[in-house]
C-alpha cells in the first residue's frame, strides 16, 4: 500500500469565501495603480502641443453599417458604452458572489456597506442640489453617487497590514453597491425615449439565457453572442447599454456542476490507468483524460470563471483605457470657480463622508446592521473619505448628463473632489496606523 504525501496545508470551507475576495482586492490594487498612470498621461497630452490630436483621436467614427442599419459610433462611445460593460458585468459578478458565497450572504453584515452606500448617495446628491439650485447642471446629479472601486482600494494597498481587513471588505463591498446603484440611476434617469421593441426583443433575449441555463447549456461563447445581441437590442432601446453588463452578471449562476466528490472520483480513475504515452486516439482512456479536463473546469461555478478570466482584462486594459478616453480635460482655472465644479466637489469631499459615516451609525444603533469589532469608527471614517473618490462612474455620468460647455468643469470637479478625498482619507489612514501598529492577520 502506498502512502500518498501531501505537503500543502488541508484547504477549510472558509477558503472557498476568502481566498476569491483576496484575489478580487489584489486586482483592483494593482489596477488602481494602472488607473492613476492612465489619468495622469491623459491630463498632460490634453494640456499639451498634441491635446488637438490627442481629443479628436476617440471621436475617430468606428463601425458598420448594412444599408439602413448603421452601427456606426465614436471611439469613445464604444468605450463608454461597450468596454464599460465588462466592467459592470464583472461588478456584478463579485456582488453576486458575495452575495451568495460570501460575507454578504448574512442579512445585517451585508447592511452596513448597503446601509453606507445608500447614504453615499443620497447625501452628496442632495448637497449637490442645493449648491447647483437655480444653475445650469441640475442634471449632473448622478456624478457625485459613485465610488471608484479600484482607487479606494489601490489606496488602501499602501497600508498593507497596518489596516484590518475587513476595512477593504467594507469598502469594497460599498463600492460595488454603489456602482450598481449609479448604472441603475442611469438606466433610469440617463437614458433616452424608449423603443418598445428594441426592449422587447432584449427581454426576449434575458429569456433565452435563462431558459438556456434552465436546459444545461454551458458553451460560454453561446451565452457571449447572446449576451451581445441583448447589447445591442439594449442600446437601441434607450436604455443605457451597459445595464446589460449588470443584468447579466447578476443572473450568472454560482452553483458549480462537478461536485468535489464527483471530480476526485472522474480524476481517480484517469490517474488509475498505467503510465506511459497512450493518451492519443478514439480510445477509453483518452476520453476519460478529456472527461477529466472538462470536470477540473466545471468545479468552478460560471461565477467564478468567468470573474477568473476577465477581471484581469478589466483591471488592467478596460479601466486605464477608459481613463485614457476620459480623464483628458483641458485645464482652465477659470473651470474651477463655476457653480458645477463647486458642487460636485462639495458632494464628494464632504457629501460621501458625511452619508457613508451618518447612514453607518444609524444602521448600527437602529440593530439592523452589525459592525465587525476590528473596524474601528475611526478606520471608518478614514474610509468614508476615501469613498469620495468617484472618478470612474463620475467621468461615466458625466458625459451623460452635462452639455460640452460645462463638461470641462465637471470633470475638473470629479478630478479635484477624488483627489482631495484622496488625500484626507490616507492621511487619516497615515494616522490610524501610526497610532494602532500592523493589524493582526484574520484567518
Amino acid at each position: 500500500m502506498t502512502v500518498q504525501n501531501n505537503t500543502n496545508l488541508p484547504h477549510e470551507i472558509a477558503d472557498r469565501f476568502t481566498k476569491p475576495v483576496a484575489r478580487f482586492l489584489k486586482i483592483e490594487s494593482a489596477a488602481g495603480g494602472l488607473l492613476l498612470v492612465a489619468v495622469l498621461v491623459a491630463l498632460f497630452l490634453a494640456n499639451s502641443n498634441w491635446a488637438s490630436t490627442f481629443l479628436a483621436f476617440w471621436e475617430t467614427p468606428v463601425g458598420l453599417k448594412f444599408g439602413s442599419l448603421d452601427f456606426t459610433r465614436s471611439l469613445r462611445h464604444w468605450i463608454n458604452d461597450g468596454l464599460m460593460t465588462f466592467f459592470f458585468f464583472v461588478i456584478s459578478l463579485e456582488l453576486k458572489r458575495e452575495l451568495v458565497l460570501g460575507e454578504l450572504r448574512k442579512p445585517r453584515q451585508a447592511a452596513l456597506p448597503l446601509a453606507a452606500a445608500l447614504g453615499g448617495m443620497v447625501v452628496p446628491v442632495a448637497i449637490y442640489l442645493v449648491l447647483i439650485a437655480g444653475q445650469s447642471g441640475t442634471h449632473g446629479w448622478g456624478t457625485v453617487m459613485a465610488t471608484d472601486t479600484a482607487l479606494a482600494i489601490g489606496c488602501l494597498a499602501l497600508f498593507g497590514q497596518r489596516i484590518p481587513t475587513v476595512l477593504r471588505l467594507f469598502m469594497l463591498s460599498l463600492a460595488i453597491f454603489d456602482d450598481v446603484g449609479a448604472i441603475l440611476v442611469v438606466a433610469v434617469f440617463y437614458g433616452e425615449p424608449l423603443n418598445w421593441a428594441a426592449t422587447g426583443l432584449a427581454i426576449l433575449g434575458l429569456g433565452l439565457v435563462a431558459g438556456f441555463a434552465r436546459l444545461g447549456v454551458r458553451s460560454i461563447p453561446v451565452y457571449f453572442l447572446i449576451g451581445g445581441a441583448i447589447w445591442l437590442c439594449i442600446d437601441a432601446s434607450g436604455i443605457h447599454a451597459t445595464i446589460a453588463g449588470v443584468v447579466l452578471g447578476l443572473m450568472t449562476p454560482t452553483q458549480v456542476w462537478v461536485s468535489d466528490t464527483r471530480l476526485r472520483a472522474i480524476l481517480g480513475r484517469v490517474l488509475a490507468y498505467p503510465g506511459g504515452e497512450h493518451w492519443s486516439g478514439d480510445t477509453p482512456d483518452r476520453r476519460d483524460l478529456r472527461e477529466a479536463g472538462r470536470a477540473v473546469s466545471e468545479s468552478l461555478s460560471p461565477v467564478e470563471r468567468l470573474e477568473l478570466a476577465l477581471h484581469p482584462w478589466v483591471g488592467f486594459v478596460v479601466m486605464p483605457v477608459f481613463a485614457l478616453a476620459n480623464a483628458g480635460v483641458e485645464i482652465e482655472l477659470g473651470d474651477f470657480g463655476q457653480k458645477v465644479s463647486i458642487a460636485i466637489i462639495a458632494g464628494l469631499v464632504l457629501g460621501k463622508p458625511l452619508g457613508v459615516l451618518g447612514f453607518s451609525w444609524l444602521a448600527v444603533r437602529s440593530g439592523l446592521a452589525v459592525r465587525h469589532s476590528d473596524l474601528s469608527w475611526p478606520f471608518l471614517t478614514a474610509g468614508a473619505f476615501l469613498a469620495g473618490i468617484g472618478f470612474t462612474m463620475s467621468l461615466f455620468i458625466a458625459n451623460l448628463a452635462f452639455s460640452p460647455t460645462t463638461l470641462a468643469a465637471a470633470k475638473l470637479g470629479i478630478l479635484t473632489g477624488s483627489a482631495v478625498s484622496a488625500i484626507i482619507g490616507l492621511l487619516a489612514l497615515l494616522w490610524m496606523a501610526m497610532l494602532s501598529g500592523p493589524c493582526r492577520k484574520e484567518n
